[in-house]
C-alpha cells in the first residue's frame, strides 16, 4: 500500500485551541436535568463543568440547539435563533454557562442551522402568508406541475418528497427534513445578511465557534432539476438513510455557489478573531474525499475543519481503516488540519457498532490519529445504543417510517452519572425523556472512576497523555505497514518526541517485530496494565488489545512503508 506523504503541524507551527484541543459532545436533551422535567439543560451542563474539565480533561464542548423549538427535531427547527427555549433556561443562564466554562478553561462551540427553521419561526409565518408578503422570497415556494404534483423529485431525508402543499398561497415549498422545517432560501442576499446577524449575536456573547448542521444544503440547484438515480446505491446509505440514499444528489445539495458563502461566513467570525480565535466546523457527509477536502476553501479561508465521518459506517477492519486515515491525510490540502469523529447524535454509538473491546481500540485510535477528536458525551464510558420500545420512540424519522431502523433515539439517551434512581439524571420522581440503559448500575461515572481498568480510567488517561505531549496532539503522522494485516501502527511525531500507535484488531494474541533501531517504554494499554514495561525487539499484543510506546530520546524512525 503507497504511504501517504508526511504531514505535521499546523499552519506556521502555532496551533490554536481548535487544533490541539479534544472537543466533547453535548446532547443537551440527555446529559444533565436540573429542573425535574426528565430533559437535560444548560444548568445541568453548568454543574457538570469539573466533570468535563477537570475528571474528564477534554478542551471545548459542543453544545445540540438549545434554542426555542417546537421540538419537531428535538432543537433542529428553531423558532428563534437569537434565545433560549425556557425547557433549558435563558439567555441569563446560558451566559453563565459561558462564563464558567471560559473560567475552567474550556471553549465553547454551539450549533448554528442555517438551512431550515421551524415552520413556527415569524419568518416563515409572514412568508406562508401571501405571495407578496415581503419575506415570501426568503423561503423556496414553487407552483405544481401540471398534473398537480410537486416541483421535482427532491426527497426528504426524513421520507417522501422534499415538498408539502400549502393551500393558502396554493404554492408547495421546499424542506429537505420534516415538513415543519422549511429550507430557507440562500439566494436571497436578505436571508444571508439576517443568518450572518444571528451569528454575530452569539459571538458578540462570546462563544468560540459554530458547528454548522448540514453544510451542504444550504445552496441548491438554481434551476431545481431532478436528481439522477443513484445506479449503484452503497448498502450501509441505504441502510442509514432509506429511499434519500436511492438517487444522487447532485442537485438538491452542494451547489457551486456555497463556497462562496463560507468564504464570506469565514470572513465574519476572522472579524472577530483577534483577541479570541474563533472556528467553523461544518457538518458535510461527502464520501469523495476531494468534494470533502475542497471545503477548507482553495486557500484555506472557507470552513476551519469539514468534519470528517469517514470512519463512520464501515466496515471494521484494518485494510480498510488504514486505507482511510492515509486516504484522509492525502486528500487534505497543504497546511489544512484534519479531525476525527466515531460517534454523535445521528450515528449508533461506536460500543454497539463494534463490541465493548474493540471501543476501547477505537478511542486510542480517535485519540491519537493526527487531527481534532470530537468524542460524543458517553462514549467515554462505552455507553451503547439502547433498544427503544415502540411507544417510547421520540424521533421524527422513527415515527415516519417506523419499524426500520432509522431511529436516532437508541444512541440519545440520558448520561448516565451513577448508581442511584435514575442514574443521576433527573431526580427519582422524575420519569427521564427517553429509557436510561440497562447497564446503568456497572457503566456510570461514579463506577468506573473506582475502576482502574474501566472504559473511563482508559479514556481519562488517553486524554490526560495527549494534552501532555505534543507529539499526540499536534505532531506528524506516519503510517508504518510492515505489520500482521489484523493489526494497525503509526508513528506520531514532534521532534525528538515519538510515540508508536500499535492496535490488534484479531481477537487472538499479535506479535510485532519492532525495528532493532526501536527501544521504548509502554505509556498505555487498552487493558489497563501493561505501564512503563520496557520494550525492545518482539512486542507481545493481547487480542483487541491498543499500546501506546513512548520511544527513547534519539531512536531512528524507520521509514513509512517498513523497516
Amino acid at each position: 500500500m503507497a504511504s501517504p506523504t508526511q504531514q505535521s503541524h499546523p499552519p506556521d507551527n502555532q496551533p490554536l485551541w481548535w487544533q490541539y484541543g479534544v472537543v466533547y459532545q453535548i446532547y443537551i436533551r440527555s446529559f444533565q436535568d436540573t429542573n425535574g422535567d426528565g430533559l437535560g439543560d444548560l444548568g445541568g451542563i453548568i454543574q457538570r463543568l469539573d466533570y468535563i474539565s477537570d475528571t474528564l480533561g477534554v478542551d471545548a464542548i459542543w453544545i445540540t440547539p438549545f434554542y426555542p423549538s417546537p421540538m419537531v427535531d428535538f432543537g433542529y427547527d428553531i423558532s428563534d435563533y437569537t434565545d433560549v427555549d425556557p425547557r433549558f433556561g435563558d439567555l441569563v443562564t446560558f451566559k453563565w454557562l459561558l462564563d464558567e466554562a471560559h473560567r475552567h478553561g474550556l471553549k465553547v462551540i454551539v450549533d448554528y442551522v442555517p438551512n431550515h427553521t421551524s415552520s413556527e419561526h415569524p419568518w416563515f409565518k409572514e412568508s406562508r402568508s401571501s405571495c407578496d408578503n415581503p419575506r415570501r422570497n426568503w423561503y423556496t415556494w414553487r407552483d405544481p406541475q401540471a398534473d398537480g404534483s410537486p416541483p421535482n423529485n427532491w426527497l426528504s431525508v426524513f421520507g417522501g418528497s422534499a415538498w408539502t402543499w400549502d393551500a393558502t398561497t396554493a404554492q408547495y415549498y421546499l424542506h429537505s427534513f420534516h415538513r415543519e422545517q422549511p429550507d430557507l432560501n440562500w439566494r436571497n442576499p436578505a436571508v444571508q445578511a439576517a443568518m450572518f446577524d444571528v451569528a454575530r449575536f452569539w459571538l458578540e456573547l462570546g462563544v468560540d465557534g459554530f458547528r454548522i448542521d448540514v453544510a451542504l444544503l444550504i445552496m441548491k440547484d438554481p434551476e431545481l432539476r431532478d436528481n439522477p438515480p443513484d445506479p449503484d446505491p452503497e448498502p450501509v446509505w441505504v441502510r442509514t438513510m432509506g429511499p434519500w440514499a436511492l438517487q444522487l444528489h447532485v442537485h438538491d445539495l452542494a451547489h457551486p455557489d456555497v463556497h462562496r458563502v463560507y468564504r464570506e461566513f469565514r470572513q465574519l467570525l476572522d472579524s472577530y478573531s483577534a483577541t479570541q480565535p474563533r472556528m467553523s466546523v461544518g457538518e458535510l457527509h461527502d464520501r469523495d474525499l476531494s468534494m470533502w477536502a475542497s471545503y477548507y476553501g482553495q486557500r484555506l479561508d472557507e470552513l476551519h475543519m469539514p468534519f470528517n465521518f469517514h470512519l463512520l459506517g464501515v466496515e471494521w477492519n484494518t485494510t480498510i481503516i488504514q486505507r482511510l486515515v492515509d486516504a484522509v491525510e492525502a486528500a487534505l490540502p497543504e497546511r489544512a488540519w484534519p479531525n476525527w469523529v466515531l460517534g454523535n447524535h445521528d450515528q449508533s454509538r461506536i460500543a454497539s457498532r463494534v463490541g465493548a473491546e474493540h471501543a476501547r481500540l477505537a478511542m486510542m485510535l480517535l485519540l491519537t490519529l493526527r487531527g481534532t477528536p470530537t468524542l460524543y458525551y458517553g462514549d467515554e464510558l462505552g455507553m451503547p445504543d439502547v433498544l427503544i420500545a415502540p411507544e417510547d420512540a421520540q424521533d421524527p424519522w422513527e415515527r415516519n417510517a417506523p419499524g426500520q431502523g432509522f431511529g436516532r433515539d437508541p444512541e440519545r439517551t440520558p448520561m448516565l452519572w451513577d448508581a442511584g434512581p435514575n442514574a443521576g439524571f433527573c431526580p427519582p420522581d422524575t420519569r427521564p425523556w427517553l429509557p436510561l440503559a440497562p447497564q446503568a448500575e456497572r457503566l456510570n461515572v461514579a463506577a468506573q472512576l473506582a475502576d482502574p481498568h474501566s472504559m473511563l480510567t482508559l479514556t481519562r488517561r488517553l486524554l490526560q497523555l495527549r494534552r501532555t505531549t505534543p507529539a499526540l496532539s499536534i505532531g506528524s503522522y506516519r503510517a508504518w505497514n510492515e505489520v500482521p494485516d489484523d493489526c494497525v501502527v503509526y508513528v506520531r511525531s514532534d521532534g525528538a518526541e515519538q510515540y508508536v500507535i500499535i492496535l490488534n484488531f484479531a481477537y487472538e494474541e499479535r506479535q510485532i517485530e519492532l525495528p532493532s533501531c526501536w527501544r521504548g517504554v509502554i505509556r498505555i494499554s487498552t487493558c489497563g496494565d501493561r505501564h512503563d514495561e520496557d520494550v525492545r525487539g518482539t512486542l507481545r499484543i493481547r487480542r483487541s488489545e491498543g499500546v501506546i510506546l513512548g520511544l527513547a530520546v534519539g531512536a531512528d524512525q524507520p521509514e513509512a512503508d517498513g523497516a
